[in-house]
């Protein structure tokens, strides 16, 4: 109950929070992966001569559970972390204080979306209906919560922020199957990015790499690596 009842206004929101981290999670051990396959270690080999870089992770959800970045910032990088889940970011601000955090949707467009929350600690947050309603009915009992926010494109959201960036090393893209509208949103002939990790799920639940592949290779992108539901996408030289 607490986990869809917890609200900032609460006594118990804070503390709850550092439970999370320090006891639930143990976030002050360091792992060999913290990646739900064991994506950052073919990440972290990647990028074994960058001892400093950037990432910008959409749809974060949580700075150590399932994190594609935590090895990153534990290496010495640092970036900027993206959720529709604002007790997501506010887990962020507290384990991650040298990055940038942000509650916001990244898509194709920028205007209201709904969002559907089947708790505050959930990974099956989306803003994708369709999707949504398969995990949530798959995986999920109870109801669940709908609310309004903000949806832009990426570089919109910088512009936004006053972020002035136009060069990623590693872009991180999990967002419960709107993954094909954060990519349809980037102007990839203004910003370049080295490596791309995307989540290839369709909205009824299916991986679809072909389409993924076929978008990016548009724009000089290869697919060289496939690690669970993940491709992992490089920029040709």
């Amino acid at each position: 109950m607490l986990r869809k009842s917890l609200n900032k206004n609460s006594f118990f929101y804070k503390p709850y929070l550092f439970y999370n981290l320090f006891v639930q999670n143990r976030c002050y051990i360091k792992r060999e992966s913290y990646s739900q396959f064991q994506e950052d270690i073919f990440i972290n080999n990647y990028f074994k001569q960058f001892n400093k870089g950037t990432y910008v992770d959409i749809g974060c959800f949580h700075p150590i559970m399932h994190s594609n970045t935590a090895k990153l910032y534990n290496k010495g990088w640092n970036g900027i972390n993206i959720d529709l889940n604002p007790i997501s970011i506010d887990l962020f601000k507290i384990l991650r204080k040298k990055d940038k955090n942000y509650c916001a949707a990244i898509s194709n467009s920028n205007q209201k979306v709904k969002s559907y929350i089947d708790n505050y600690f959930s990974p099956i947050n989306s803003i994708n209906k369709k999707f949504f309603n398969y995990t949530f009915n798959e995986f999920s009992k109870g109801e669940f919560i709908e609310q309004e926010i903000d949806s832009y494109k990426l570089q919109d959201f910088f512009f936004k922020e006053g972020l002035k960036i136009d060069k990623i090393d590693f872009l991180n893209v999990d967002v419960e199957a709107n993954d094909l509208k954060v990519l349809e949103g980037i102007d990839f002939n203004n910003l370049n990015i080295k490596l791309i990790c995307v989540e290839m799920f369709n909205e009824d639940g299916n991986i679809d790499q072909n389409t993924f592949t076929d978008l990016l290779k548009d724009y000089n992108y290869k697919l060289i690596k496939v690690i669970g539901p993940n491709g992992f996408f490089e920029k040709d030289k």
